[in-house]
């Protein structure tokens, strides 16, 4: 997904650009990169760096003292390097995005076609921060420019922009990711998450709404676009990306997933021990299950990150599956005659599931039960990209579907995406599985148990999920679990 952070103060900027752009660390794993402008000698100052073998901050504290200025824009990206400098004739500006790009090779063909030239490459391949900085410039002005990236990403893409006389911040059409505004005397501040805010002594004062655009500068903000009424933020920042002390639409992610696993442990029947959450983004749900059904929360697992950073990511699968399992580290004391209900955010593929809960039974725990803060996942996420997944047969739930649809025999159900072709199935139909408590719906579940070797599961409903986060449903897109946003700019 990736996170951004800028800020423009009275003085000097980059220890709290730095900083605040380090706390989007969890929402990206590939590249950091930060870039400041100075006033008094009229230059910017940009850095970039490869983030898949160590953390942002060991990156650039070293370098600090080069940037200069009062303004600047960092950003965390789990895509192409950023930020990028460009001079046009609306002048000279940085540019950071939050995007997914689905249209890349179209926009770039019709810009070539356009005799305008593409310079940046990310592993060789088309960097969508240079296609949205190329359309915003075809603009007469960056409103005009930026409304141009509007009617043209299919996707989402959301913008930070330093020029030479403040920060334009230009949130996602349909509002898929956030912008958060901040202030405190002499700065203003503008963050995907706002959990940057506290320690850096800012206040929350404006979320931006869909397609909004603001200017910044040191005394506050102006508004440059009116937002539109109409909105569709992912679910999935309550859900799994969210920091737990952020803040979306006025919603806390902490409280929405306390609240999330209140209600389901209210509801549910099933007799345990002890409940607990799997790091990170588990454990809020965990706690609010655990006090719904009135059963102790106890550390099962913990986290190890010391010398297991959430960027390293090698290229081998094998060694990928060693990585996550090498950071969750049963507790034996915790587990051992016991009935133990974990708590999740989402079940993707399962890979890892599995080999935990053969774990966590071989150290003795008596049951072991799964709870999972959203519904099942059946559709592939084409606005910020969650599941990660090209292949919807890389999800557990498709692959269930799949196999179920095409009459395998379930003693030898094939649980390989790449054995099998996806089975043509309607919208109509795979919505039947989507929808909680049908008979589609409860085989499948079933079924995923069964194959993760789990003795209970269950999935939170998505009335739920809205009821916690407080909006209406129009709202909030909700696509990987119903298909049902249908929205692609």
């Amino acid at each position: 997904m990736g996170g951004f952070f800028g800020t423009i103060q009275r003085h000097r900027c980059v220890e709290e650009l730095f900083y605040g752009v380090d706390y989007q660390s969890h929402l990206g794993t590939k590249r950091g990169g930060m870039a400041t402008y100075s006033k008094e000698t009229g230059e910017f100052k940009r850095s970039i760096h490869n983030l898949e073998s160590t953390y942002f901050r060991t990156k650039f504290e070293d370098e600090l003292q080069k940037f200069l200025g009062e303004a600047g824009i960092g950003v965390i990206s789990d895509t192409d390097a950023q930020p990028l400098l460009m001079n046009s004739h609306l002048g000279r500006f940085a540019l950071v995005t939050v995007a997914k790009v689905n249209n890349a090779d179209e926009i770039a063909k019709k810009l070539l076609s356009e005799n305008m030239v593409l310079s940046e490459f990310s592993s060789g391949r088309i960097n969508p921060t240079e296609l949205i900085g190329l359309l915003i410039i075809k603009g007469k002005n960056f409103v005009d420019g930026i409304e141009n990236v509007y009617k043209t990403v299919k996707g989402s893409c959301s913008i930070l922009i330093l020029t030479e006389d403040g920060i334009i911040a230009a949130r996602d059409f349909w509002g898929r990711t956030p912008i958060v505004i901040g202030k405190k005397e002499g700065a203003m501040a503008a963050t995907s998450e706002s959990t940057a805010f506290p320690n850096l002594g800012f206040e929350t004062s404006y979320y931006v709404g869909p397609g909004e655009i603001v200017r910044l500068t040191s005394e506050g903000m102006e508004q440059l676009r009116k937002p539109e009424e109409n909105m569709q933020i992912c679910s999935f920042l309550w859900i799994y990306y969210g920091f737990p002390t952020s803040v979306y639409e006025g919603k806390n992610v902490e409280d929405m997933r306390y609240d999330t696993g209140f209600s389901m442990g209210q509801e549910d029947p099933t007799e345990v021990d002890s409940v607990c959450g799997i790091p990170d983004s588990g454990i809020g749900m965990a706690v609010g299950y655990a006090a719904g059904h009135k059963v102790p929360y106890q550390r099962s697992i913990s986290k190890y990150t010391p010398t297991w950073p959430r960027s390293f990511m090698p290229a081998n699968q094998s060694m990928r599956n060693l990585v996550a399992k090498m950071k969750l580290i049963p507790n034996k004391a915790m587990l051992e005659g016991k009935r133990c209900l974990f708590c999740d955010d989402s079940i993707v593929r399962g890979t890892q599931l599995k080999e935990n809960t053969k774990i966590l039974k071989d150290l003795g725990a008596k049951e072991v039960h799964m709870r999972i803060a959203c519904p099942p996942l059946i559709w592939g996420c084409p606005f910020v990209n969650f599941s990660a997944s090209k292949n919807e047969l890389e999800l557990i739930a498709r692959r269930v579907i799949r196999d179920f649809e095409s009459g395998a025999n379930t003693k030898t159900m094939l649980d390989d995406a790449n054995n099998v072709e996806d089975v043509a199935l309607s919208e109509e139909r795979l919505k039947q599985y989507a929808t909680t408590g049908s008979p589609e719906y409860n085989a499948m579940v079933e079924e995923i148990a069964r194959r993760l070797n789990i003795d209970t599961l269950k999935f939170s409903k998505i009335e739920d999920i809205i009821k916690a986060i407080g909006l209406p449903k129009c709202k909030v897109c909700t696509h990987c679990f119903d298909g049902s946003s249908k929205h692609t700019i």
